[in-house]
């Protein structure tokens, strides 16, 4: 009578487990990512097993061809789903990196960035102010050092080379922002060139370039290594600022519903899971440093995942809890005001050639309603409008002072010492008179201490 209660038991189980995942179109899944530390929501889920937990059996890879490798297997269908630059579906929506609608289904972190020079230029800037142990560092010493430079050089100024990871990525973006604010133009000024993370450091070892902008753990590599410092985050640049999205293509995700959703079920676990402890964030660095992974001595991983960052080559490591920000303060959810913010960096950098309708165009791109319902289902808790201002609250401000509304985004595109934008004021102003109404979120840790401010703000129990 046991044995056949045992097997009834059993039997109901599996039942319920069926009815579960009955409804999952595609259940064995390839997602693609670069050796970043900010990959971990993906890697911890599958590690973690959220991913089998909701029914899936996902395959993640490592791509060795940088950000545009991912983009042409997602395009081609090899990638199911992908650990992105915010700007990469938005572009390929809009035709200027690839010619396929995509979307943005989740934010998989905050932050996590860093602008690192070598000895040398330090040195030279050091000639023109440079205080490397203020935070946060301007580009003033940099405007001075290329003033300097050109006026010695004259018609025979060679630009310094810098390196950031591609065209529509946060660190072309972030390191533009942080040059134009002091009147550098980074277009004529310096050279931007593009190499993937990975091969950054030995870039500028190689003196291919002078410096770059690059995500976790190639900042690390080179201040542990003595040939360069950090000069500043792009926390910095801009507080708690998006950095990645999860992205697939539109014709996937709408063929495949139940499927993305269990996709972003486990993910959104993931990343609760990374923000619960400090502890977690260890292990997670263990387990991003193995070979098939991000590949990193864990001790670099560990630099910026648990709370801290090394600046400088012969300085101590320094507090910066929310140098990576994975779940708290709504870090993993889509606010289309993140998206917005992409586009206006596009038309300022001469990207974009024709006037959009910037709103209409990041709703079709961003997905929050299909973000909330699968973060309804683990727990998640929702911002209070996918509209929000930037730069107004304690930890979201801008280096400049400057202000993000997406109500007054034309105007934000104009204003700024240096922009290149190839569509006028006027003709963006024609197709963007709609008005949206924004909610601030308050600052708050629901999920654990890592990547927080300060522990007061930590409200799990």
């Amino acid at each position: 009578m046991l044995k056949l209660k045992q097997i009834a038991a059993t039997m109901l189980s599996l039942a319920v487990t069926t009815a579960l995942y009955a409804e999952v179109e595609k259940k064995d899944l390839k997602i693609g990512f670069i050796a970043l530390t900010d990959c971990a929501p993906i890697v911890i889920a599958k590690e973690k097993g959220f991913f089998e937990k909701h029914g899936l059996n996902v395959k993640v890879v490592k791509e060795g061809g940088g950000w545009a490798g991912i983009q042409q297997k997602v395009i081609s269908g090899e990638y199911d789903f992908s650990h992105a630059l915010a700007g990469m579906p938005i572009a390929s929506t809009l035709g200027i990196n690839g010619n396929t609608p995509m979307y943005a289904l989740l934010s998989l972190d905050f932050n996590g960035n860093g602008i690192t020079f070598s000895n040398k230029v330090i040195k030279e800037m050091e000639k023109f102010g440079l205080d490397p142990v203020k935070r946060p560092v301007t580009a003033a010493a940099l405007k001075k050092l290329i003033d300097a430079k050109k006026a010695k050089e004259g018609d025979k100024y060679k630009p310094f080379e810098f390196g950031m990871v591609y065209p529509v990525s946060t660190h072309n973006y972030e390191i533009r922002y942080w040059m134009a604010s002091e009147g550098i133009d980074p277009d004529k000024d310096t050279t931007l060139k593009v190499f993937p993370p990975p091969q950054m450091v030995a870039n500028m070892k190689a003196g291919n370039i002078e410096g770059y902008c690059v995500g976790e753990p190639w900042n690390e590599r080179a201040v542990m290594a003595k040939l360069g410092s950090t000069l500043v985050t792009n926390y910095n640049i801009w507080n708690n600022n998006p950095e990645k999205v999860l992205q697939a293509t539109k014709e996937f995700v709408d063929k495949h519903p139940e499927t993305t959703e269990a996709v972003l079920k486990a993910i959104i676990e993931a990343q609760m899971w990374l923000d619960e402890s400090w502890e977690h964030r260890k292990e997670a660095a263990k387990i991003l440093s193995k070979k098939k992974y991000v590949y990193a001595p864990v001790k670099v991983l560990e630099k910026s995942m648990t709370g801290t960052f090394q600046f400088l080559k012969d300085k101590k490591s320094e507090p910066n809890p929310m140098f990576n920000v994975f779940a708290n303060y709504y870090a993993a959810y889509p606010f289309y005001s993140h998206g917005m913010w992409f586009i206006t960096q596009m038309y300022r950098w001469g990207q974009l050639d024709k006037p959009v309708d910037m709103k209409k165009t990041i709703e079709a791109v961003y997905r929050p309603d299909l973000f909330a319902k699968a973060a309804k289902a683990v727990g998640y808790s929702l911002p209070p409008s996918p509209w929000k201002v930037d730069g107004i609250d304690e930890y979201n401000k801008f280096i400049d002072g400057k202000v993000f509304d997406p109500n007054k985004a034309v105007d934000y595109i104009f204003d700024v010492k240096v922009q290149h934008s190839k569509v006028s004021k006027e003709d963006l102003l024609k197709v963007n008179n709609w008005k949206v109404e924004t909610k601030q979120p308050k600052y708050v840790c629901p999920y654990g201490p890592a990547g927080c401010a300060d522990p007061k703000y930590v409200t799990k129990k």
